[in-house]
């Protein structure tokens, strides 16, 4: 990929609601089969992933958006597609009943998943979906881990296409596809990804399809309506605030933005997937490193809007532009592999 992540800029804290349950196929989202049990797997950081496509094992390369600075005028606005809740200032909320963050099976982490032998690292922490980009990886994976295989394609069903993720149909550890990340409507129609989506549901039975979508809104008012769940017919989609920048305290409160924007958009709860920052400190200087305590209160923001989601991402396990990533901060990886 060859894009780098944007942020909106919304002014205050997650209210914390109770956990509620998962949605599962009921929502148009199509069944696969979850590990029974997460890997046990030798404690090995791994160092700085290589800024090339694909890296040891296979492993994609998700790239950020830069984000757009602050609006000069938050009294005007750009208008939304629905209005985004009134923000509540709380700058440390505080879990609600349950566990302190969004439950579920299936915990993913993208960039250099694989050590220099081809071991997968992140399932010492408990990630149990890999970022894998061949075949060869995937089928290499340990017991109880499945692959997300990263595509990043967004030209229609074409033959390249078709051979690339018709390689995997019938492989018993494909979760499934990572389609693109953060797509311009103006370079990536939905109609292309909708071709995609189409042909894998008919020629790979079972596997899932998953796109992060990138804010098209104003700072303060994102908007995801390009890419609708009846314009794409993705299964999944990843929504991905990073609240801890640089220059400034963190704004929690995006967090449920992004998600009622990507609800007024169509997508119901069951079909958002979190993506948590636990990234900083790249050579753009945009973000920093969440701290232990920043990273839970991002947790129990996401807890609020995204319950039980399908499965979960933390953005991003190896290094980007000489950022620091979960695989670098022991710290993190502490909450992660306790939450996970």
């Amino acid at each position: 990929m060859t894009s780098l992540r944007n942020r909106s800029w919304l002014t205050a804290a997650a209210v914390i609601l109770a956990a509620g349950s998962a949605v599962a196929c009921s929502s148009g989202v199509h069944p696969v089969t979850l590990p029974a049990s997460r890997p046990t797997i030798g404690r090995t950081v791994a160092g700085p992933a290589a800024p090339i496509p694909a890296g040891p094992g296979g492993t994609a390369q998700h790239r950020r958006h830069r984000h757009r600075p602050p609006t000069s005028s938050p009294a005007s606005p750009a208008p939304s597609p629905a209005p985004v809740p009134t923000p509540v200032r709380t700058p440390e909320p505080s879990p609600g009943p349950g566990e302190p963050w969004p439950v579920t099976a299936l915990h993913y982490t993208a960039n250099g998943n694989f050590g220099p032998s081809g071991a997968y690292q992140p399932g010492a922490d408990g990630f149990n979906l890999a970022d894998v980009g061949d075949r060869g990886a995937l089928d290499a994976l340990p017991a109880g881990v499945l692959g997300l295989v990263w595509l990043g394609a967004c030209g229609g069903a074409t033959a390249s296409f078709r051979a690339q993720a018709g390689a995997f149909a019938g492989d018993h550890k494909l979760f499934g596809f990572y389609i693109t990340d953060e797509p311009d409507p103006s370079s990536c129609p939905a109609s292309a990804i909708r071709a995609e989506d189409a042909w894998i549901h008919a020629h790979v039975p079972g596997a899932r399809t998953f796109a992060i979508l990138q804010n098209l809104g104003a700072d303060d008012s994102p908007d995801f309506t390009a890419y609708t769940p009846d314009g794409t017919g993705l299964d999944l989609i990843g929504l991905d605030p990073y609240p801890v920048i640089s220059g400034g305290s963190p704004d929690y409160r995006e967090i449920a933005g992004y998600a009622a924007a990507a609800r007024a958009a169509g997508w119901p709860t069951s079909r958002i997937v979190p993506v948590y920052q636990t990234f900083g400190g790249s050579s753009e200087g945009d973000w920093v490193l969440p701290t232990p305590g920043q990273e839970r209160v991002m947790l129990a923001a996401w807890k609020a809007v995204t319950p039980a989601p399908v499965f979960d991402y933390a953005y991003s396990w190896g290094s980007q532009d000489g950022d620091t990533g979960l695989a670098q901060s022991p710290s993190l990886r502490s909450i992660f592999a306790a939450k996970n």
